[in-house]
């Protein structure tokens, strides 16, 4: 797969994530593990990467004693899941056409 291609998914996969609820590093990890393999490092780089994008907001708070870095889907984040949804359904056409199963197209 393209290495571009990945890294954007990857980051949808990251907001698909966090868009219900809440979450931090370890369960994001958990919770994407049927979908993708992401490694710790790769995670963390993603989060900075849509932090700056302003796509999540970060938030600490103690959990056993200890700090834990919680994230939060933004506006920004939201329609850039929407986004995602439109583009798609355009590249299922595309897809689509190149393999010849829709015959109307």
């Amino acid at each position: 797969m393209d290495a571009q291609l990945k890294r954007g998914l990857l980051d949808l996969c990251v907001l698909a994530a966090i868009k219900d609820e809440d979450s931090y590093g370890y369960k994001i990890i958990k919770d994407l593990k049927p979908y993708a393999e992401l490694s710790e490092s790769t995670l963390y780089t993603i989060l900075k990467r849509l932090e700056a994008a302003e796509m999540l907001t970060v938030r600490t708070a103690e959990h056993d004693g200890r700090l834990r870095k919680y994230y939060h889907i933004t506006a920004e984040g939201l329609q850039r899941i929407e986004e995602f949804r439109l583009d798609w359904e355009e590249m299922l056409k595309i897809h689509r056409f190149v393999t010849k199963e829709d015959k109307d197209l």
